[in-house]
């Protein structure tokens, strides 16, 4: 097995000279209340190239949302509060932005789709008047003209721009996710953030939101990051992929590495859980246990007492981030052993 000599290299930094629309350095994002603390992020970075699409899975409760939630520096105070890091979109680093720039910034230079469309849209405003709503805060322009970007913007996710007049109750649920994405989209973000845009939509409707946003990415140009705990999602539009345990990025990668070179044992556990189309009769293989409570993180490795290759270093040991290549990391202290390898690591 060859080893990546760049154990030092922090994982979001690209080469000198990369193109990147955002890089988050060693960002901790906790919920603090006079109880408990909820350590929800832990010291994770990464990083997105322009016209790129990064997939960001893992389990309910991994950290996902509040990850996004911190690059709109969305996070709610109280409880939460970032503890540390800097996340740097188009080089401008959103956590010193005063109010005014985040006002900005938010809408033009970063969106988000959020994962319900049911409670994304006002029920007592028309779907044009909303869209142009965003048009008007960061455009200058007249309401006549927000209004006709608003129905240009309808056209662009399929729907008719004489629709536009319609309110949010006469659309179905996959219609509702279009004009949600139209309201993202409307003033062309440099930075698309997707929270699971796809998970109440039926498979029909899914597969037509996801030509979707494939379809922006190579009109528009747009970077994005795609939260979900669907492989199968990410294996059809991401570039890359970053696998979240625990509040921490356990294994990143191409998605070639992550899919066909798979190096962490959780997200072995992940491609197993899956069921066998060539074999109907196999069993579904879970991974066992669940999740560590966030208030209560062992000093270890998170995915230890789940982890069929642990050892005690592993439980009492914070873990090393180990390199295979320079687009391929791990989370995982057991590489430092010579010939260690998991079941899954190469698949042809």
């Amino acid at each position: 097995m060859s080893e990546y000599n760049m154990e030092n290299k922090n994982p979001a930094e690209a080469p000198a000279g990369t193109d990147n629309i955002l890089e988050i350095r060693d960002l901790t994002v906790h919920f603090v209340t006079e109880d408990e603390t909820v350590e929800a992020v832990n010291d994770i970075s990464m990083h997105l190239k322009k016209g790129e699409i990064l997939g960001l899975v893992g389990e309910t409760g991994a950290g996902k949302t509040t990850t996004a939630l911190a690059i709109l520096n969305l996070v709610p105070n109280p409880p939460g509060v970032i503890k540390s890091g800097s996340i740097l979109v188009d080089g401008k680093d959103v956590l010193k932005m005063s109010v005014r720039e985040l006002e900005q910034t938010r809408g033009s230079d970063i969106s988000m789709i959020f994962q319900d469309p049911m409670t994304s849209l006002n029920p007592v405003f028309t779907v044009g008047d909303q869209i142009a709503e965003s048009v008007m805060l960061h455009e200058n322009c007249t309401k006549a003209q927000a209004y006709e970007r608003a129905e240009e913007m309808l056209e662009l996710v399929g729907i008719p721009r004489e629709r536009a007049h319609e309110y949010p109750h006469q659309f179905s649920g996959g219609m509702k996710q279009r004009v949600v994405i139209a309201i993202a989209l409307a003033c062309n973000p440099k930075l698309l953030l997707c929270d699971e845009p796809t998970t109440a939509l039926d498979v029909t409707i899914q597969a037509q939101v996801l030509d979707l946003m494939l379809e922006l990415k190579e009109k528009l140009n747009t970077s994005m990051v795609f939260i979900t705990h669907d492989l199968g999602i990410i294996a059809e539009i991401c570039d890359r992929v970053a696998v979240m345990y625990a509040g921490r990025i356990i294994e990143e990668g191409t998605l070639e590495d992550v899919f066909n070179r798979t190096k962490h044992p959780y997200t072995e556990g992940l491609f197993n859980s899956l069921p066998n189309i060539e074999d109907r009769t196999a069993e579904l293989k879970p991974i066992p246990g669940l999740m560590p409570d966030p208030t209560k993180l062992p000093k270890g490795c998170a995915f230890a007492p789940r982890c069929p290759y642990a050892t005690d270093a592993c439980i009492d040991t914070p873990q090393d981030r180990h390199r295979f290549s320079d687009t391929h990391f791990v989370l995982c202290s057991r590489y430092k052993e010579p010939g260690f390898r998991i079941q899954r690591e190469e698949i042809s």
